[in-house]
């Protein structure tokens, strides 16, 4: 009798300690990356997190689900979506650190190279919300040249362009990044001339952050421009593309100035941005601004005075 309630003991303990172990088990499977303790058993499932209807903010093992889902799926419906809640959720500065601690920014930038041009143009657009983050912006540099071609080479106008521009908008919001857009400077500013209003904006966005950096002065000189760049600083063009041509070419200068450059009268080949900002063309434009019926067109040409002198 005392020999058979010893080996219910031991087989009780032996239950005791296998549950022990199991919890244990199941502890370190919910850690991830980063010492992040993830809940094991989800509320929602993946595909359920891209449904239009659900706004809430992600937490990290959401998030988690999402990224595996886009490395896991070849549909193409549910990667958009995927997409579109992880770009959604990319917009609040806590999540843009949770994706990037959970390997999201190479999972999501593999998605630029899909052939579906919506897929695409989403995945460019979570990449963008991601690149607030200064640290984001370390890892998204790598996709920045694609960025770059995938603009100039892609359908004017479209979608997916405007998407890569407002991208390299915002990583040159900084100077950290902007030399690697050198070699494209020349085809950004065809873009400008030949895109519609929409697309003249976002390139002027861009090319005004080059523009503030110093080390950038001569490589915007020395873009290769066509003539037609002097139209948008015609007085009927809209405002929000005038003042923003406006504002580059006196960026442009200030940076000359600042140098005492342009007494020293730099050179640059014939066609290039030089030649067209100070040519007689571009004075006469100027000139006739002065009379501009908008307000803040007048005072922006009045500030830029010297630009001429």
């Amino acid at each position: 009798m005392g020999g058979a309630r010893d080996v219910g003991w031991v087989a009780a303990g032996l239950v005791l300690a296998a549950g022990a172990c199991y919890c244990f088990y199941k502890l370190t499977r919910g850690r991830r990356r980063g010492g992040r303790q993830l809940r094991l058993r989800p509320s929602r499932a993946a595909e359920d997190l891209t449904s239009g209807s659900y706004d809430d903010t992600l937490n990290a093992e959401q998030v988690q689900k999402l990224l595996y889902l886009l490395e896991s799926t070849e549909d193409p419906v549910i990667i958009e979506r995927a997409l579109v809640t992880l770009g959604n959720n990319a917009a609040f500065s806590a999540n843009q650190i949770v994706i990037r601690e959970l390997g999201g920014i190479p999972i999501v930038g593999s998605k630029i190279n899909n052939p579906n041009q919506s897929i695409k143009e989403k995945a460019l657009n979570a990449l963008n919300n991601l690149s607030v983050n200064v640290e984001n912006q370390i890892k998204i540099k790598v996709y920045v040249s694609q960025v770059c071609e995938d603009v100039i080479a892609g359908p004017l106008n479209s979608a997916v362009q405007l998407a890569g521009l407002r991208l390299l908008t915002n990583m040159t919001v900084t100077n950290d990044h902007q030399d690697m857009l050198s070699s494209y400077i020349t085809d950004l500013f065809h873009v400008l001339v030949t895109g519609n209003g929409s697309t003249k904006v976002q390139v002027l966005k861009l090319l005004l952050n080059l523009s503030e950096n110093p080390a950038m002065t001569d490589r915007l000189l020395d873009a290769q421009v066509d003539s037609s760049f002097l139209s948008l600083l015609d007085g009927h063009v809209p405002k929000e593309i005038l003042l923003r041509a406006l504002t580059l070419l006196q960026n442009i200068t200030n940076c000359l100035n600042e140098e005492h450059r342009l007494a020293a009268q730099p050179t640059f080949p014939e066609g290039s941005l030089f030649s067209l900002l100070y040519g007689k063309e571009c004075a006469q434009k100027m000139k006739a601004l002065v009379h501009h019926h908008d307000a803040d067109v007048k005072e922006k040409i009045l500030s830029a005075a010297e630009f001429k002198q």
